[in-house]
């Protein structure tokens, strides 16, 4: 059975809180692993989520402000340590590509061979990602940064009721499912758009650091889960334009207007305690009527299935 849920490793913004460790986003999915924007104290968080090098297969940075990207030496050295022989592919800015070699060198170490850049430039790039594939957009923010999100595939649903009727079992469906046509008992030929449906592929995107701007929306057209910066409320809405943020009333409003399934929203300001939380799913709540996670330290947040 397949796995597709975001483990939440940290959710504060520029500075760490009691409650709130720097960025770090696990994307679980069908045996790969996209580690989002690892902050300062990622390969920690890894440990107390359960999971750990291993499971990583893409680390995909938005931008290289520190809370984004801080732990990315902690993560290049665990990945060295734990002997990881799989390809890692590693996305970001192009137009920061010294701060990666600062970053992936930081120190002096056993290195790996196997992380392999990925540098993102350009109003939109798309890579092979195993199961999915990764487009990157950019956004609008301080210093260039860009956003994810990964696309299944579309498939097809088999029909059991319109298998059976046409005597279909067993191992003619694989051969229905990879074929396209198989011969039934009776002797009829049976097609594969006779005893299916189609399934639209999931998806998921994720946006940090930026203004409303045509890259969100492009990336959070009808995905699954949208996973978002929320850095203020709207009370803020001045100062998070000035800074190149979103409130959690933008939030919802990208969330709505995108038609997303699942939002999350994340990233938020250390001016904000525990008792402000709820504000966020409020605002966030007067545009978009659907499921809202305020992520939380060491989450795990399914991708929602499909019907």
């Amino acid at each position: 059975m397949s796995l597709r849920e975001l483990v939440v490793l940290g959710t504060s913004s520029a500075v760490p809180t009691r409650h709130r460790n720097h960025n770090g986003y696990l994307l679980l999915w069908d045996g790969q692993g996209f580690l989002f924007d690892p902050g300062e104290g990622t390969q920690r968080q890894m440990t107390r989520a359960g999971v750990g090098s291993h499971d990583i297969t893409w680390i995909c940075v938005t931008h290289f402000h520190g809370d984004h990207c801080l732990g990315v030496p902690g993560i290049v050295q665990r990945i060295a340590r734990d002997g990881v022989a799989h390809p890692v592919q590693a996305a970001y800015p192009a137009s920061g590509e010294t701060f990666w070699r600062r970053l992936r060198h930081a120190s002096a170490f056993a290195d790996t061979r196997v992380i392999a850049e990925r540098p993102v430039s350009g109003e939109v790039a798309t890579f092979d990602a195993g199961p999915v594939t990764l487009t990157a957009r950019p956004l609008s923010h301080p210093v260039e940064a860009y956003g994810y999100r990964l696309d299944e595939p579309d498939g097809r649903r088999m029909l059991p009721e319109r298998l059976r009727e046409r005597g279909i079992a067993g191992p003619l469906v694989g051969e229905l499912q990879r074929a396209g046509t198989v011969t039934a008992p009776d002797g009829s030929t049976v097609r594969l758009e006779e005893c299916s449906e189609p399934r639209p592929g999931q998806s998921a995107a994720f946006i940090m650091d930026t203004r409303l701007c045509d890259g969100v929306f492009a990336l959070a057209e009808g995905v699954d889960l949208l996973v978002i910066e929320s850095t203020f409320l709207a009370e803020e809405t001045s100062l998070a334009m000035d800074y190149g943020h979103l409130t959690a009333a933008h939030a919802g409003r990208v969330a709505a207007e995108s038609g997303a399934r699942r939002l999350v929203l994340t990233h938020i300001s250390e001016r904000y305690g525990i008792g402000d939380e709820p504000r966020f799913v409020e605002e966030a709540g007067r545009f978009f009527d659907g499921d809202i996670v305020l992520a939380q330290d060491l989450a795990r947040v399914p991708v929602p299935r499909r019907a």
